[in-house]
């Protein structure tokens, strides 16, 4: 019968339940097991069966965990994930691997210490595991070791030097890994352990790890604490910070630079323009010039982002010269109008110098205001009373002409030779040109960009 024989060969190819996923589990010692989990059962339930399969008693102490290189434990949260083919481990419960990490890194033997820091820094990637470690109070054991812990092998570092660098790092990135989960709060630091993570920005400048680490922690700190920024911008200075961005490395010199945005985001207002100025004294555009964007490699995403970050919250300080209106009365603003009209026509601009009634220097001055591209050629002052670009625009007009007079004095002259349909009036121009550059990098949006 066609019926009959169709639903036969709709049932052959019907895909499994999607509730049942086919892996296979190992168990050191042991021939991988091949079975099938019905995803609709507990977890604990399926964890027994595994172990009844090896004969292994206290099933309660075991959980599986993906065998690839991320060793994430499999929890009733994320089992969906699993796929099928997928290959899992059996092993230790996320709370004894815990207990047994914490009590290992407290050995006595330096090599013991060693091993166990490394795998605590390898595990630590897990948030089942951290939370487990977290528990038992690590992160304080793990600061109390950079605190004080470290003091205590001082006289051996001459002989084994890289036994404790190791030490150090591994401790550090198991320290990064924890924080990183977000469980515990980062304002419960003591100002003890900032300054020895500081002290390491300089302390192991040649050790890449630690830096690298280092950095990491203080971004962190600035990050997350008010009263951590506060302490950490006592510690590090600009001035230790540069040297770093002048080697070789990418990742360390990203890592630099995000704590130079960390710091910067995080200023009062008052103070980003004096870190602003103290960035330009270090030649930091000139540094991240030459020793990063026109360095001999590709610029990776996170430096990009960096960048970007550092580019944003510079042009932000331009805000309030942006949001600023002329003040028409205000004669110290009314003499960067005067001095751009001196710049450009300077063998008549000298209103001591003029002759005449005070009608004709009117005459004059409007003259002279037209060919420099005012729309308001009696009293130009009023071109910058609206915001954006306010004030901003007549900085930028008083910089070019300053820096750049005969590129200044050229551009005026042609523009006010030129017949009315070709012209480009220096003035209008400028502020038009000031204001779309505004719109273009986004001043004023900082939090909107950051965020």
């Amino acid at each position: 019968c066609p019926v009959v024989l169709a639903l036969k060969n709709s049932s052959v190819a019907m895909p499994p339940p999607a509730d049942i996923v086919k892996v296979a589990i190992e168990w050191p010692g042991a021939f991988p097991k091949l079975m099938e989990i019905d995803q609709k059962k507990p977890l604990s339930s399926i964890i027994k069966e595994v172990c009844d399969g090896w004969s292994l008693a206290n099933h309660d102490q075991f959980a599986l965990q993906h065998a690839d290189s991320s060793n994430f434990y499999i929890t009733e949260k994320n089992r969906n994930e699993i796929k099928n083919g997928a290959i899992l481990r059996l092993t230790t419960s996320p709370a004894q691997n815990a207990q047994q990490l914490h009590e290992r890194i407290q050995s006595s033997s330096m090599d013991a210490k060693l091993e166990a820091l490394k795998d605590l820094a390898n595990y630590s990637r897990d948030v089942t595991f951290a939370q487990e470690f977290i528990n038992l109070d690590g992160i304080s054991l793990l600061t109390q070791m950079v605190e004080s812990g470290t003091e205590r092998y001082q006289k051996l570092q001459k002989i084994m030097k890289p036994c404790f660098g190791d030490m150090l790092s591994f401790t550090l990135t198991a320290f990064v890994e924890l924080m990183d989960h977000g469980i515990v709060s980062w304002d419960t630091f003591s100002v003890a352990f900032i300054k020895k993570i500081a002290s390491y920005v300089n302390k192991f400048a040649s050790d890449v790890s630690i830096l690298q680490r280092s950095l990491a922690i203080l971004e962190s700190m600035v990050l997350n604490s008010h009263d951590l920024y506060q302490k950490v911008a006592q510690e590090i200075t600009i001035g230790q910070l540069i040297p770093h961005l002048q080697g070789t490395d990418q990742e360390i010199q990203t890592y630099t630079i995000a704590v130079i945005n960390a710091l910067f985001l995080k200023a009062p207002d008052d103070k980003r323009q004096e870190m602003a100025n103290i960035l330009a004294q270090k030649q930091l555009r000139s540094i991240i010039l030459s020793h990063v964007i026109r360095a001999q490699r590709a610029i990776n995403n996170e430096m990009a982002h960096q960048l970007y970050v550092l580019q944003v919250l510079t042009f932000n300080l331009l805000e309030d010269r942006m949001m600023t209106k002329m003040d028409p009365q205000d004669q110290a603003q009314r003499d960067i109008i005067f001095e751009l009209r001196r710049i450009a026509f300077d063998a008549e601009s000298e209103p001591n110098n003029s002759s005449g009634s005070m009608e004709k220097r009117k005459s004059m001055y409007t003259r002279d205001y037209k060919k420099l591209g005012f729309i308001n050629h009696v009293n130009p002052a009023m071109d910058f009373t609206q915001t954006p670009p306010g004030m901003l625009a007549l900085d930028n007009m008083l910089y070019f002409a300053k820096h750049h007079q005969d590129a200044y004095i050229r551009i005026v002259l042609e523009n006010s030779s030129r017949e009315d349909k070709h012209e480009c009036p220096f003035g209008r121009s400028s502020i038009e040109l000031t204001k779309m550059l505004c719109e273009i990098l986004k001043v004023g949006e900082l939090r909107k960009l950051i965020c």
